[in-house]
């Protein structure tokens, strides 16, 4: 019986094939130490982890000659040949030492006893690295016949190399089932998540990790690595889920490689949090580490996407001061932020930067420029742009058109839509499913439902099936219409087609529910959110908070808030506006009053919104004096009023009969350069033609 590992460390050393092209159980992070032909392989157990580690050169297969000149002493033809036409050698599970032995199989089995372990590993492996059914089959058998003849004491390996080679093969039932049949070790654990991640199976991974620490072992840092890099490519990867695996790798205190710091600055860029991203990217530059080319324009393509443009220009400068070219897809990531920005100025000289440096503009490149023009309102330019796409061998795609369409979304030009389409036909250019889910968030923003609807069934004629995208648009426009009922039908619509609700989905139907005041049926689909592996975000915590403290259930907003910050997440500036709002609507200014104290204790700048609900709250409970105090708190903490600011503080006059400020209040705010609108001219008429008449009575 084999021994369990101590707890602790599980990082171990991956062994070199004898083929040429190696499968590691242990990826890029962990260099390997060399196999003799006579050494045993070992794995690092929770002592070892204390031992100094090996200079790179001496972790690797220096030697590799050596040890394909050992393999080579040794012919394995009739071995395999034996495994392929003997059937008892192929259950895995039979373990026990035979009672009998044919003496052609136990002449055999003493003409390989003086092969060392390492060996045996390299011949599993390079079994297990052919793409041939009948190859890993004879894996397989080649575990269970040296179990059987006790040739080979390293069975927990031999098993992990199986189950890796089964999830590289996308045999992930298989490795299952494999490693039910015997007790789970920190190497198998690792195996096991490994082809979890490989996979796409998120949830199973992060379950194995979640019980690899119940079973008193350690995750690693390639097990994270792993899952992160899945989340990256599936695009699933959202604030909520990195960090929680970073508190995790914090509370575990897992030492974190360079590809981890990769990993996770590429997760949390694309996860929106540009900053989180950017403390790990300082992490690196601080170690001496120089980033991934991907891993910097991915933060670029990352602070763009938030307004941060400066920042994103300092990156991008950096990349070509540390030797880096950038290419097409660098230079894409700045021109979008430059789009996002509408610095139109901008966005022409990085192309032709990019053109000077010898890089050559791609379909993407092209759509963004297209998209920087027609938001300016340059459709010529648009179209110019088109051209050059043609006259480069650009042919234009569905994506290209899908920005002109979204430009006149954006101006509320429905009506284009058809013009789009008719273009786009005759360019000979196939509507997509992006152009379509564009078409029909067109239509909705102007509540044409019919138009988005037919455009959904013209799209299933089409043979293209909708996404999350395509059905969250139709729920969303539904919901903002106040059809509740047909929102409800498509959710159920979507499940029923086989498309999976995400998190936006559910924060969708979440607040539809709560605009009707269906509070268990809220809960229920909390509920039945999480069930499905999906975490609360910063979006749903909002729109809770929000619909509750709308309804005056602040017990179930305040609870909200504390859940959320219990999960490691930050609340937003949003919602705390939301709760001080709510507040306000009902005269409660202690408790609006509080929530503010709450969002600066949290280190959250109070916007704008929230100062001027605070003096809403003062205003609607008759505390006119604490309603002119959030004023000078604006003006010492460089926050400049508004016209709204100015309005409210004229009504919290008039509620507690001071009319004779109000006129004071009004040239206060000509003098600040805020231009009056029509609601602040009828409170001023309101207030002068009150003192007028207060004067003709005496």
């Amino acid at each position: 019986m084999l021994l369990l590992p101590l707890p602790g460390s599980t990082r171990f050393p991956s062994v070199q094939l004898a083929s040429t092209s190696p499968i590691l159980i242990r990826h890029h992070h962990i260099f390997h130490a060399p196999l003799s032909a006579t050494t045993p392989c070992t794995v690092s157990t929770s002592a070892e982890s204390h031992l100094p580690s090996l200079p790179p050169s001496r972790r690797r297969f220096d030697n590799y000659d050596t040890v394909q000149a050992a393999v080579s002493r040794y012919d394995f033809a009739p071995l395999l040949a034996f495994l392929s036409t003997s059937s008892s050698a192929h259950d895995v599970t039979d373990s026990a030492s035979p009672t009998s032995l044919d003496p052609a199989e136990f002449q055999l089995a003493e003409s390989y006893r003086a092969v060392p372990a390492p060996l045996w590993h390299s011949l599993l492996k390079s079994l297990c690295s052919s793409s041939s059914s009948s190859s890993l089959k004879q894996a397989y058998a080649l575990v269970a016949w040296l179990q059987k003849h006790n040739l080979c004491f390293s069975y927990e390996l031999l098993y992990s190399i199986l189950i890796h080679a089964l999830g590289r093969s996308e045999k992930l039932y298989e490795a299952f089932l494999l490693s039910q049949r015997r007790t789970l070790t920190p190497l198998t654990y690792n195996a096991l998540i490994g082809a979890c991640a490989r996979n796409g199976d998120l949830e199973k991974a992060l379950n194995l990790m979640s019980r690899m620490r119940q079973d008193g072992y350690r995750s690693d840092f390639v097990n994270y690595s792993l899952v992160i890099q899945s989340l990256n490519r599936s695009n699933k990867v959202d604030s909520p889920i990195m960090l929680k695996l970073y508190k995790e790798i914090e509370s575990e205190n897992v030492e974190i490689d360079g590809q981890l710091l990769n990993d996770l600055i590429v997760g949390f860029a694309k996860a929106g949090e540009p900053s989180q991203a950017m403390h790990f990217l300082a992490m690196v530059q601080a170690s001496g580490l120089s980033p991934k080319t991907a891993t910097l324009v991915s933060v670029v393509s990352a602070l763009g996407n938030a307004g941060r443009v400066v920042e994103a220009e300092a990156i991008f400068e950096e990349m070509k001061e540390g030797g880096l070219q950038p290419r097409t897809r660098a230079y894409n990531a700045l021109l979008k932020g430059y789009v996002k920005a509408a610095s139109l100025e901008d966005a022409e000289s990085i192309v032709s930067q990019m053109e000077r440096s010898g890089i050559s503009p791609d379909e993407h490149t092209y759509s963004l420029l297209i998209d920087a023009y027609a938001n300016a309102g340059r459709w010529e330019s648009a179209r110019i742009v088109l051209k050059e796409m043609e006259a480069s061998n650009v042919q234009p795609n569905s994506y290209v058109f899908s920005r002109i369409l979204a430009s006149y979304r954006d101006r509320g030009e429905w009506q284009k839509s058809f013009q789009v389409l008719r273009e786009m036909r005759s360019s000979g250019v196939m509507p997509d499913r992006h152009f379509y889910n564009v078409m029909i968030d067109t239509f909705g923003k102007s509540n044409c439902l019919d138009h988005a609807m037919a455009t959904f069934e013209r799209m299933l004629s089409e043979g293209i099936q909708p996404d999350t995208v395509t059905w969250n648009t139709l729920i969303d426009i539904h919901c903002k219409s106040g059809h509740h009922a047909r929102a409800e039908e498509l959710f159920e619509e979507m499940q029923e087609s086989g498309c999976a609700p995400c998190a936006t989905t559910f924060n969708i139907m979440i607040n539809s529910l709560g605009e009707q005041e269906r509070w268990d049926e809220v809960k229920g689909l909390m509920g039945k959110m999480q069930s499905q592996g999906l975490l609360p975000n910063i979006v749903t915590y909002t729109t809770l908070v929000d619909m509750y403290g709308k309804s005056g259930r602040f017990n179930d907003a305040t609870e909200c808030l504390e859940i959320m910050k219990s999960a490691g997440l930050k609340p937003s500036p949003t919602m705390y506006n939301a709760l001080i709002n709510a507040y306000a609507q009902r005269g409660l200014s202690e408790q609006a009053l509080n929530a503010f104290r709450v969002m600066r204790a949290d280190g959250l700048k109070p916007s704008l919104l929230a100062l001027n609900s605070l003096i809403n709250a003062f205003g609607e409970d008759r505390r006119d004096a604490e309603a002119f105090s959030v004023l000078q708190y604006m003006k010492e903490n460089d926050v400049e009023p508004d016209v709204v600011t100015y309005t409210t503080l004229m009504k919290a006059l008039i509620r507690v009969d001071k009319f004779y400020k109000v006129p004071d209040v009004y040239e206060e705010m000509i003098h600040s350069r805020v231009t009056p609108d029509r609601k602040a001219r009828a409170m001023l008429r309101s207030a002068l033609k009150y003192m007028k008449q207060t004067l003709k009575h005496r």
